[in-house]
């Protein structure tokens, strides 16, 4: 099969920015993608949310795509501090991430959870970006494709094809630690999340679904 998949490149700004300095990244990112003819990927922005409504205002035309860090299962309600999908998109984005190592540990969000909520992400319209990735401990116990693997199966959403989601691969152990995988293993373990993709899902699917690396 001809691969077709358009490289993406994410930019997650975690809990970083205030509304100045977030614009004004903003704005120098789109000066370089507007300079850029026919790049041959797509480069996503996921700022805070309180910078989205800024950041949308600073890459409008650019051909940059805008993305949230999170968002809730439900579509409303009495949920505070928590943000919709559909206020996302309606926000001008167009992908979510869901299931971050950094959410996953700080929050105690689970496999059940990040379907929940990329199931809720897709509804919207939005593509969710479905993150998955082994501890250190996990990863010299020889645990990683196990640990990827099941987080993969419980993750992502019944009847999701490769157009509705995004898989991104980050070993926990590699992220802001000054370690990094070879490319031969980010490769391997991209190589064992598309044929699970290709088991809870199918091939084509797992085909045309993109698989990102987010680590040091």
């Amino acid at each position: 099969m001809v691969n077709s998949r358009t490289p993406l490149i994410a930019g997650n700004w975690k809990m970083n920015g205030l509304l100045g300095d977030g614009r004004a990244r903003a704005e120098d990112l789109a000066k370089r993608m507007q300079g850029a003819a026919n790049p041959g990927f797509e480069m996503l922005l996921c700022p805070p949310a309180t910078l989205i409504a800024g950041t949308a205002a600073a890459i409008e035309g650019s051909g940059l795509l805008l993305g949230g860090q999170d968002c809730h299962f439900n579509s409303g309600g009495a949920h505070t501090g928590d943000i919709s999908a559909a206020m996302l998109a309606d926000l001008g984005c167009s992908h979510v991430i869901v299931g971050h190592s950094e959410r996953r540990a700080d929050h105690g969000e689970g496999d059940d959870l990040v379907r929940a909520k990329a199931t809720a992400a897709i509804e919207a319209g939005l593509i969710a970006i479905i993150c998955a990735g082994e501890t250190e401990a996990q990863r010299d116990a020889g645990k990683t494709n196990d640990v990827v693997a099941a987080q993969v199966r419980g993750s992502v959403p019944d009847g999701a094809d490769g157009s509705q989601m995004v898989i991104a691969y980050e070993p926990v152990w590699a992220i802001g630690t000054g370690r990094t995988p070879t490319e031969a293993e980010v490769q391997d373990v991209h190589a064992m999340i598309r044929a699970t993709l290709a088991e809870v899902t199918n091939d084509a699917t797992a085909q045309s679904c993109r698989i990102l690396y987010g680590g040091s």
